[in-house]
C-alpha cells in the first residue's frame, strides 16, 4: 500500500487527512499545493511542499495522491490538478468512509471521496473526482458525473442524473428521475423538481422574517 500525498491545505484537505489517517489503510506522508499557496512548510507535522517539487521529493512509484480541494471555479481547479497528477504518473486514490452505507455493486471513479454518514443505494454510479459531503444520500439508480462537489446532507431521489462539474449545496434535494445538467449550481436548501439547463443557478428561498419577536411566540 503506497503512502499518500494530499493535494491541498484548506478545510477539505484537512478533512481528507483525518479520514484517511483514522479510517483507511492509507497513511498520509505529506501535503502539496501550488507554490503561491505555500504559506508554511508543514501541516499537522507533515511536510507541505510546492507542487512543482513533489515529483522529485515523492516519486509516483512510491507514493499515490488524493487531490482534496473544494469547488473552486466549478471544480475545474480540482480537475486540472488531477489531470496534472496523472500526467506525472501518480495513482489517484479514492476513499469510501467505513461509516458510509454502501452496496457491493457500488462503482466509483478515481479521486472520489465519500464522507462518513453517506448512504449510497444499489445501482448508483459515482464518477471520478467527486466529493460527497457528510450524510448525503444517493438513492438507487442515480448517476453522479465526474468533477462534482456535494456539500453535507445532499439528497438525490431515485433515478437522478447529475452532470459533470456540478455543485450542490448543503441540504439540497433533487426529486426522482430529474436530470441536473452539467455545470449547474444548486444552492443550500434548494429543492429541484424538474430538469435544469446547463450552467443554471438555482437558489433556495430564504426564510421569511416575521413581524414578531421571539418572546411573543407561544412555543408550548
Amino acid at each position: 500500500m503506497k503512502q499518500v500525498i494530499v493535494f491541498g491545505n484548506g478545510s477539505i484537505a484537512q478533512l481528507v487527512y483525518h479520514e484517511l489517517m483514522c479510517n483507511s489503510p492509507h497513511q498520509v506522508a505529506a501535503f502539496t499545493v501550488d507554490r503561491e499557496a505555500c504559506s508554511s512548510d508543514s501541516l499537522f507535522g507533515l511536510p507541505l511542499v510546492p507542487f512543482d517539487e513533489v515529483l522529485t521529493r515523492y516519486p509516483p512509484q512510491d507514493f499515490a495522491m488524493q487531490v482534496a480541494v473544494g469547488y473552486v471555479r466549478m471544480n475545474r481547479l480540482r480537475a486540472e490538478r488531477c489531470a496534472q497528477a496523472v500526467e506525472l504518473g501518480y495513482q489517484l486514490i479514492s476513499h469510501i468512509s467505513p461509516a458510509a452505507i454502501t452496496w457491493a455493486d457500488l462503482t466509483v471513479g478515481e479521486n472520489t471521496f465519500v464522507s462518513p454518514g453517506c448512504v449510497i443505494n444499489p445501482s448508483a454510479v459515482i464518477g471520478s473526482n467527486v466529493f460527497l459531503g457528510a450524510c448525503s444520500i444517493v438513492a438507487h439508480d442515480c448517476t453522479v458525473g465526474d468533477h462534482c462537489f456535494f456539500s453535507d446532507r445532499v439528497t438525490l431521489a431515485g433515478g437522478v442524473s447529475i452532470g459533470p462539474y456540478c455543485y450542490l449545496g448543503t441540504s439540497a434535494t433533487v426529486r426522482n428521475h430529474v436530470n441536473v445538467a452539467r455545470e449547474s449550481v444548486i444552492g443550500a436548501g434548494a429543492v429541484i423538481l424538474a430538469d435544469t439547463d446547463e450552467r443554471a443557478v438555482h437558489m433556495g428561498q430564504h426564510a421569511e422574517c416575521l413581524p414578531i419577536t421571539s418572546d411573543k411566540l407561544n412555543l408550548a
